[in-house]
């Protein structure tokens, strides 16, 4: 037996559910709800690290890099799913923060055994993705044991990339071979060994950090508005309308008709609008303050 794992929290037994099997329906749905209660103070104990996490993203896209989660199984498939988001959400390019998992794409969907131990491919995962010192890796494993992911990281290591560890155990081998290491610790699983469960919903909060707050030192908001969405169909079209009249006060006629003059780009919409410039200058004044709105419309206020 391999004592490491036999060790971790998440490998643990959850006294609290021995006898889910005899539960009726609803004393297990509230045995689940009990337990993911606990995942929200679990996660905050981390926010010193998550900030250090945020505060190396915001440098490593500001200068020019990018960011990249790899994972294997359920870890891996929430880091591409976080990755996913960004395009449609802030209006970045796709290869700007990418998720990679173990066993390629096609693990996304089917599970795929033994790739989490291949350290070659965790080598090569990096090399193809031609990780730089100007970039950031951040490895996902609740076991914080997944070879595949140490190697990973220790490949971008060595390139000079920063290196970011999201596990739910303390003193795993992914701290060792990362800068920052955020590590909720949930407890056992309710089903013990499913990290699927507490662990995954965990994870899932760190990464929504990460990006999120990251992408709003970047002046991909408006306040708390997601203004740099691109309207690709109705849905989005819609909402930017609304997102436009909130930060504008115009009607719904008005926005739409900037919205179509900035080529269905919310946030050159609203420029447009709060300054009078036309979609040339809006957007030049964009660039200048870096795709800061709210900075861009500050600039233009003290010049007039």
């Amino acid at each position: 037996m391999d004592e490491y794992l036999a060790g971790l929290t998440t490998e643990g037994i959850n006294d609290k559910t021995l006898s889910i099997d005899e539960c009726s329906t609803e004393e297990m749905v509230r045995l689940m709800n009990e337990q993911d209660s606990k995942v929200p103070a679990a996660v905050a104990a981390e926010i010193p690290q998550i900030v250090r996490a945020v505060d190396t993203l915001h440098h490593v896209l500001k200068n020019g890099g990018r960011m990249f989660y790899v994972g294997a199984g359920s870890s891996g498939r929430l880091g591409v799913l976080d990755a996913s988001e960004c395009p449609p959400t802030f209006g970045v390019d796709p290869l700007l923060v990418q998720g990679h998992i173990a066993g390629g794409d096609g693990a996304l969907r089917t599970a795929v055994e033994g790739y989490e131990d291949n350290a070659e491919e965790g080598v090569a995962l990096i090399e193809r993705c031609g990780v730089t010192d100007k970039d950031a890796v951040i490895g996902i494993s609740a076991s914080g044991s997944a070879t595949f992911v140490i190697a990973a990281l220790k490949k971008a290591g060595e390139i000079g990339a920063a290196t970011i560890g999201v596990v739910n155990n303390k003193n795993s081998k992914v701290e060792h071979v990362c800068d920052v290491c955020i590590a909720p610790v949930v407890g056992p699983e309710v089903i013990m060994g499913s990290t699927r469960l507490k662990a995954g919903t965990a994870q899932k909060m760190v990464l929504n950090m990460l990006t999120t707050c990251t992408m709003v030192k970047l002046g991909k908001t408006y306040n708390n508005l997601m203004v740099d969405l691109k309207a690709s169909n109705i849905k989005l079209r819609d909402r930017s309308v609304r997102i436009i009249k909130t930060a504008t006060g115009v009607d719904d006629k008005t926005a739409l008709s900037y919205l179509e003059s900035a080529s269905m780009n919310c946030k050159l919409a609203i420029m447009m609008i709060k300054t009078g410039l036309d979609a040339k200058a809006a957007e030049q004044a964009l660039d200048q303050a870096e795709g800061s709105l709210k900075r861009a419309i500050r600039n233009f206020s003290k010049v007039v």
